[in-house]
């Protein structure tokens, strides 16, 4: 039985009145990260292994204008895939803004900027933002069948599923009910898979301008997470690039700048490792064996922040003292 957990509410609606509180813990988990030094790395620079029997994705988040930026995001993911073939795209929502969705905005917001990918045969799987039409759990190329929120297995490299087997969890963070939590709680519970990845469009650790509500998200979803050992957690909304400190042992990253963006947001906390905010950009992910490889790059071909989350002994806090100790601190 879930629970959407009052009192944490009540202690995060608390924290955040008073100014803000500190996510930075990683106690009783042995996962780690490093990071890459990125300065003065070559635009257009692989910095992924790309080894032949991994599992390989890119990521987009709030990307449906049907702007210029989105198509050079678009081109420059494109180029990328050249070297770097990821068999799948996962979209962080606010995939096709406003509004009621048309067979137009289809076009012109999704299958006209990404023609090259698509045609290379690279999918892409959905989460609902709150600009996205609820329809478009219905649009064939989403892959949501129907679903708004809903789990897959890695698609692509048969091997990589054998060697390297990850599950993807796709939520949706607008309407966040109690059964939905209850379907998280279940397929969490039931999955075997060496990596849980989930992806939802609010953000539960940021300091961009939505980070008093994501206190919200973190009250009913961070729990679960940790409880069940999820690996790493993509997310948009939030029209910058960061990534958080390792929290119970889970990575989060916002990435909600492919067609959107908003300079100068992003304030510098203890809980965020990295923050970025000078340009457009997507993100390359690859999982070999017990390790996560990242890669954000700006639509110049620029890398804005790379390295390596390793889930080697997973062990993890209580899932009960995950908010308290997401809450010691001020920003």
């Amino acid at each position: 039985m879930v629970r959407t957990g009052t009192v944490q509410l009540a202690i995060a609606l608390a924290c955040a009145l008073a100014g803000g509180c500190s996510g930075e813990t990683a106690v009783g988990s042995a996962a780690t990260v490093r990071q890459a030094v990125v300065d003065g790395v070559a635009p257009d620079t692989l910095l992924l292994p790309n080894s032949p029997t991994s599992v390989k994705f890119a990521v987009i988040g709030d990307s449906g204008r049907g702007t210029e930026p989105q198509r050079q995001v678009a081109d420059r993911m494109t180029r990328y895939h050249d070297t770097f073939a990821f068999s799948f795209t996962i979209m962080l929502g606010d995939n096709l803004y406003e509004g009621p969705a048309t067979p137009e905005d289809y076009r012109v917001k999704f299958e006209e900027p990404y023609k090259a990918l698509i045609d290379q045969g690279v999918d892409f799987y959905a989460a609902l933002g709150n600009h996205d039409d609820p329809r478009q759990v219905d649009y064939p190329r989403f892959h949501m069948k129907g679903r708004r929120y809903y789990s897959f297995s890695a698609p692509g490299n048969l091997l990589a599923g054998v060697t390297t087997p990850v599950e993807f969890f796709a939520l949706d963070s607008t309407n966040l009910n109690r059964m939905q939590l209850r379907w998280l709680d279940q397929r969490l519970g039931a999955s075997r898979a060496a990596w849980k990845i989930c992806f939802l469009h609010y953000p539960l650790y940021t300091s961009g301008r939505y980070r008093m509500a994501a206190f919200v998200q973190r009250a009913s979803l961070e729990p679960l997470f940790v409880s069940h050992g999820v690996n790493a957690v993509f997310s948009g909304h939030e029209h910058i690039y960061q990534r958080s400190t390792l929290v119970g042992g889970v990575q989060y990253f916002v990435s909600g700048g492919a067609g959107s963006l908003r300079p100068g947001d992003g304030a510098r906390t203890s809980y965020i490792a990295r923050t970025y905010s000078g340009d457009y950009h997507f993100m390359l992910v690859e999982i070999d064996g017990d390790d996560l490889h990242f890669q954000a790059i700006s639509r110049t071909g620029r890398t804005i922040d790379a390295g390596t989350l390793s889930r080697v002994g997973t062990s993890r806090p209580p899932a009960s003292r995950i908010t308290a100790l997401g809450m010691v601190g001020r920003r």
